[in-house]
């Protein structure tokens, strides 16, 4: 038995545990392994943690962004809505504007035909009358005939006008 090479080695085998079990070097590998286990599980936590906050971030990002294109549109569509309406009432002013413009050239053209026919008609008696009147006196003598020409100038001129 002694002088088997299995035996000796099954010896140093139990010496060699022996000498790692006296300084305690199983525990201070569990120990290594523990911590690095602790130190693994802190960084998962942390990592988690990490990515928890990411998450937030990026939901808080996007809940601003999809506000922020909201108020872009409604900005958008309240400028639309008003350059609409100025259109609008700049249309109704100038429509407005031309049927004033309009209505006061009308009113200008018929007063001036009014004065123009009024101007023609006028001319028109004050020809007649001398025409009658040189007629009149050339044909007609005496004082009957001047008292006859100045009625009838007069029965004209109320007449015509």
């Amino acid at each position: 038995m002694f002088q088997s090479a299995e035996f000796w080695v099954a010896v140093a085998f139990v010496i060699f545990w022996g000498i790692l079990f006296y300084n305690g070097v199983p525990g201070k590998i569990l120990n290594q392994l523990d911590s690095r286990g602790k130190r693994i599980a802190d960084e998962l936590a942390e990592a988690k943690r990490l990515r928890q906050d990411a998450e937030r971030l990026l939901k808080e990002f996007e809940a601003k962004r999809s506000a922020a294109e909201r108020e872009a549109a409604e900005i958008v569509s309240n400028a639309r809505e008003e350059a609409e309406r100025l259109a609008r009432e700049a249309q109704e002013k100038m429509a407005d504007f031309v049927k004033r413009r309009t209505a006061t050239a009308e009113a200008k053209i018929a007063q001036a035909e009014v004065q123009a026919s009024a101007e023609v008609r006028a001319a028109a008696i004050d020809a007649a009358i001398k025409a009658s009147e040189r007629v009149l006196r050339d044909e007609i003598t005496g004082p009957a005939a001047a008292s006859l020409v100045t009625s009838s100038l007069n029965d004209v001129r109320t007449k015509m006008q």
